[in-house]
């Protein structure tokens, strides 16, 4: 891990990126200096400071995610039941092989979230890149690699205690938290998808792009409609499974009406960049969402997925396809944020790039000068963007990968809570679908505000 996020992070603002490339002890410049110039390499493309800090981040998370993954994995599972306070007042021996994972995946992803809301104290309020505190956002990869490595070590002698139920109801706050942040980002990518083919088709004439987009919003309605119609075959019975029934007609109804509010001559006389796409980008996400709420419901008779971890059925979450699935959905989403904060805070000109850019990184990588010459090769760029303001809140950004963490701690584990007060067994429980199901309905309200606010508030700007 140190190598990977070493070779990504940093090169000292003095030390040139040739010799980044050439010799070793600027090689631990680069890992331990205070201005990122990302990969020091030739064949990356030339970025902003910001953005290249975002997507090492970024990558860090997800490192952080394969390491709470491979604690799942049987052969690590052998080396922790050696872990004494694992498998302390377990009844038997088949529960603590299915436990320790779980236990494992908690104290991971404490440690992680615990670096994230570290970074969000520290870097509170930093205007720019003037800041000293900036310097430690922006560089200084291995040192955080070497923090977080001692905050996973320490997280392993936490006594078992209460610690995994009180850490489950933070996570379930925090997953909670997350589910809202990613219905944003859907909200925005699916309106700016909406606008740029719009855009395309009104600018070319061209029918394609119109026929795309209804091709596309059909498509997505007709996938959720066909979502509806397996819940209902799947998690209901004519007699029974009333919750189940009232959710999923109930957020059926709630879909069919913000798409109606979506395409109503006010609203897009107020806002007519709305469309049946956005609409449809929700109705399938608050499916989804359905969905995996019922999937944690205790009662196995309204749940084909087999909600009870028993002695008999507990299994790693990491090979569930609905895991699967919410962790790809969750690193695109953070990664379109990073790309389309960037692309939303572009410097005026190219001259003022030049005027930002990080000492010694357009050297030549050979002659160690900046003479331009087409037979020498010539190595990345990386400007400082962020000299007059930052581009994004430091500290909002690291507290969004906090709750991540969180987000995955919850998805890895099925969202499922300890059965009693020793954490000997794990179930599926209520709260749990809850809280998935709310989030659904929270998701909607807040789409419709973003319908509503305009016609509401018409003196207001609320552009995105």
């Amino acid at each position: 891990m140190g190598g990977v996020l070493g070779a990504l992070g940093s090169c000292a603002a003095l030390s040139s990126c040739a010799s980044c490339a050439s010799s070793l002890a600027p090689v631990a410049a680069c890992c331990c200096g205070s201005s990122a110039c990302f990969c020091c390499c030739a064949r990356c493309p030339s970025c902003k400071n910001s953005t290249a800090t975002r997507i090492v981040y970024t990558i860090f998370l997800f490192l952080g995610t394969a390491l709470s993954a491979v604690m799942l994995a049987p052969g690590i599972v052998d080396q922790l039941k050696k872990i004494p306070q694992f498998c302390e007042h377990v009844p038997n021996q088949h529960n603590c092989e299915s436990l320790v994972g779980y236990l494992a995946v908690y104290r991971v992803c404490f440690a992680m979230a615990a670096f994230f809301l570290l970074m969000a104290i520290i870097l509170f309020k930093v205007k720019s890149s003037s800041d000293p505190r900036a310097k430690f956002q922006n560089g200084f990869w291995f040192v955080k690699i070497i923090l977080f490595v001692l905050l996973v070590v320490a997280a392993f002698y936490i006594p078992k205690g209460h610690f995994g139920q009180a850490w489950l109801y933070i996570g379930m706050i925090g997953g909670y938290a997350f589910i809202l942040l990613q219905l944003i980002l859907l909200i925005d990518f699916a309106y700016n998808w909406s606008e740029s083919w719009v855009e395309k088709y009104e600018t070319t004439g061209n029918k394609r792009w119109y026929w795309a987009l209804v091709i596309v919003t059909s498509g997505i309605y007709i996938l959720s409609i066909g979502a509806v119609v397996c819940f209902f075959l799947f998690y209901t019975e004519p007699s029974g499974c009333k919750t189940n029934k009232f959710f999923i007609s109930l957020n059926l109804v709630l879909c069919f009406v913000v798409s109606m509010v979506a395409i109503h001559p006010k609203v897009q006389e107020c806002q007519p960049s709305s469309g049946l796409l956005q609409a449809a980008v929700i109705t399938m996400y608050t499916m989804y969402l359905t969905w995996s709420g019922m999937s944690n419901e205790p009662d196995e008779s309204c749940n084909p997925s087999g909600a009870l971890i028993s002695s008999s059925n507990l299994s790693p979450g990491v090979g569930n396809g609905r895991t699967i699935f919410a962790a790809v959905l969750m690193f695109v989403l953070v990664v379109y944020s990073c790309l389309r904060t960037s692309n939303s805070n572009r410097l005026s000109s190219s001259q003022s790039m030049e005027e930002t850019l990080l000492p010694d990184c357009t050297q030549d990588v050979e002659s160690g000068n900046g003479d331009k010459d087409e037979n020498k090769p010539r190595i990345q760029r990386v400007y400082d963007d962020e000299s007059a303001a930052v581009t994004y809140n430091y500290s909002f950004f690291h507290f969004t990968f906090f709750v991540a963490s969180l987000y995955i701690m919850m998805t890895l584990t099925n969202w499922y809570s300890p059965q009693d007060s020793d954490f000997t067994t794990l179930t599926s429980n209520w709260a749990t679908v809850w809280v998935k199901v709310s989030s659904s309905w929270a998701c909607l309200a807040l789409y419709l505000w973003t319908l509503l606010a305009p016609v509401l508030l018409p003196d207001r700007d609320f552009g995105h």
